[in-house]
């Protein structure tokens, strides 16, 4: 029996390699008789940028940048030299995982760091750039990024804005004469891992509060988003609000379609689609793939789905792996997967589970392999 192991990074807890890594020694300690590939997955949430860069072959440079709040940091840009592509994740300046999140200020914090990433990038005359979208700790329509590309953004006085995102509420027009000229020859793809619109209840303030914005600062957010819309639409015709996956990261998403026309993707179909996952998937009896919650909210599009999906198209048997799984389960997961498994002992407080993802998904996958070498013999 050969196995496909594809986990996706289990949230503030461990990696997607880690994961992988888990398993697999999990499998080798039990009765088991198989063979198995690593294949750690990304929807576009942390980490992915760093897999798409090892997937393809490519390697990670340094690249001086800043955080959310104008503090430098050093951060690093994926480079596939051969493809002339350049991967960018933008946890990596403008995440909340590098910042802490009682500094976070929702009224200032803007995703320049990212653009200044992606300039650097432009200076390898690169011809496609991946931006991934998850982990962001901004509501800024990716103003930050329109700003350090050269993107200005104007009262109704022609005066430039100076606080991002805060002083959006009183945009009226975008002025891109200053635009990189690189940016406009690159293919840009804008990888996320949700599909909500731009504006909302169900848009980009729903993901505020927990980068530390308070009801009234959302609330002014959501004005600042909505007059981004417009003078996008003022600007060249698009319309914004209405783009499927506008709200990833803050509504990034919808600024960097709006004013570069970036093609935004589902992450997960995208990510297993450039790096070939088939060729791999084709070679394997069983597929195992795991996420800290595998609930109906993973048929969205997270990772888990995608690679359950793509297993279904060959008739190949998908086992899901979770920290936190629904009681009952719910048809349609059922449906999506031949079996899941609770990787938690009964009982286990959350932050303790969390603490011991590795050694718990370790002995899942040696029960499961112990409980698949029974049944096969």
């Amino acid at each position: 029996m050969h196995i496909l192991i594809a986990p996706n990074a289990f949230k503030n807890s461990l990696d997607a390699g880690k994961a992988a890594s888990a398993i697999a020694s999990g499998l080798e300690e039990s009765k088991l008789t198989c063979t198995y590939t690593l294949f750690p997955v990304g929807d576009g949430g942390d980490g992915t940028g760093s897999l798409l860069t090892g997937h393809l072959g490519g390697e990670q440079i340094s690249s001086p940048t800043h955080d959310v709040m104008g503090n430098a940091i050093t951060g690093s840009i994926g480079m596939v030299a051969n493809k002339k592509l350049a991967i960018i994740e933008m946890a990596n300046a403008s995440g909340l995982g590098i910042i802490d999140r009682q500094k976070i200020k929702s009224l200032s914090a803007n995703s320049f760091g990212t653009g200044e990433q992606i300039v650097q990038a432009l200076q390898y005359k690169v011809e496609e750039i991946i931006i991934t979208l998850g982990g962001s700790a901004t509501t800024d329509g990716g103003s930050g990024i329109l700003k350090a590309l050269g993107v200005k953004f104007l009262d109704k006085e022609g005066k430039i804005l100076q606080q991002l995102p805060g002083d959006l509420q009183r945009l009226e027009f975008l002025d891109i004469a200053g635009l990189h000229k690189r940016i406009s020859a690159c293919r840009v793809h804008v990888l996320c891992d949700v599909e909500n619109k731009l504006l909302g209840e169900a848009g980009a303030r729903m993901f505020a509060k927990q980068k530390g914005a308070t009801p009234k600062e959302i609330d002014l957010l959501e004005q600042g988003l909505k007059k981004l819309t417009t003078a996008i639409k003022k600007l060249n015709g698009k319309n914004a609000a209405v783009v499927a996956k506008g709200g990833a990261a803050g509504g990034t998403a919808a600024g960097l379609y709006g004013v570069l026309g970036a093609r935004l993707v589902n992450g997960i179909r995208y990510f297993l689609e450039i790096t070939g996952f088939e060729k791999e998937l084709k070679k394997a009896d069983l597929v195992i793939t795991a996420e800290g919650s595998i609930d109906e909210q993973t048929l969205q599009g997270k990772g888990p789905f995608g690679v359950a999906e793509a297993a279904a198209q060959l008739g190949i048997p998908v086992v899901g792996l979770a920290g936190l799984l629904p009681d009952p389960l719910p048809a349609a997961l059922k449906k999506c997967f031949t079996d899941l498994i609770c990787i938690n002992p009964h009982g286990s407080p959350i932050a303790e589970a969390m603490s011991k993802t590795g050694e718990n998904l370790h002995a899942a996958a040696l029960a499961f392999g112990n409980r698949l070498a029974s049944t096969a013999s």
